[in-house]
């Protein structure tokens, strides 16, 4: 259930502090995290909430970060697929949109993935924050807290 999408998200960002559990966390559960994520062609997406969708990011985010690893984890699971489409479809809030392009920032910043990235056909500008597009349903909150 998306409650337990979000509780379990939420605790494996907080697990993912320490570098080993990190590690472990970037190893097995990033193929499970991405399969929460809405679009892609594996499956259909799952109906998640707004605030259980940035949860997720989130914790992909806390757990690449650091950890190439996990970025190329991420990258294997098509992970790459679903952030591009977060950032770009139109039809996501501001919210997973800045969150998606987080991720994707964080993935741009490892130098040794760019080549296979692009390789894929995936740009530079893929990895951008693309807002324009973006429906405004954030509630003029100018911070995400739904993970703390």
């Amino acid at each position: 259930s998306e409650r337990v999408v979000k509780a379990a998200s939420g605790a494996l960002r907080n697990l993912a502090v320490d570098t080993r559990n990190k590690e472990l966390i970037g190893k097995h559960a990033i193929p499970n995290l991405v399969k929460n994520l809405p679009g892609g062609q594996q499956t259909p997406a799952k109906n998640l909430s707004e605030d259980t969708v940035v949860s997720v990011l989130n914790t992909i985010n806390e757990v690449i970060a650091d950890n190439l690893e996990a970025a190329k984890k991420l990258r294997e699971t098509q992970g790459i697929e679903k952030l591009v489409l977060i950032n770009k479809s139109g039809n996501r809030s501001e919210r997973e949109v800045r969150a998606a392009a987080l991720v994707l920032q964080t993935v741009w910043g490892y130098k040794e993935l760019r080549k296979p990235l692009e390789k894929e056909g995936w740009k530079k500008s893929d990895f951008q924050v693309n807002l324009s597009n973006a429906s405004r349903t954030q509630g003029g909150n100018s911070f995400d807290d739904s993970t703390l």
